[in-house]
């Protein structure tokens, strides 16, 4: 019973060539899909609660630019009164809580 593949040819490839035929189609082919996962997000729980807070007062102060620069007839539509209600809210005192620390580290 034969063994292996038949040579496409009268005669088997040498060595040589069968390693040149390897390195041409190496080039001709496409790099393997590399199957990425995403970067684990190693920060600690304080401080992603503490950049979720930075940029909560950050869009704030947003807010309240934009209010200030918004025309008198545009404030009581449904943009001024969004706007205000951000304003209004009392992001300090969120950002001032400290979740705990869990697991008995409290």
């Amino acid at each position: 019973m034969p063994r292996g593949r038949q040579p496409e040819g009268d005669t088997a490839l040498s060595n040589a060539e069968r390693q040149a035929r390897h390195r041409a189609r190496q080039k001709t082919a496409q790099p393997p899909a590399v199957n990425k996962r995403p970067k684990a997000n190693r920060r600690s729980r304080l401080q992603r609660w503490d950049d979720a807070g930075a940029v909560m007062l950050t869009v704030q102060a947003e807010c309240a630019a934009w209010f200030d620069t918004l025309p008198e007839s545009l404030r009581d539509g449904a943009t001024g009164i969004a706007l205000q209600e951000i304003i209004d809210l009392d992001l300090e005192a969120i950002v001032a809580t400290r979740p705990p620390r869990g697991y008995g580290r409290d």
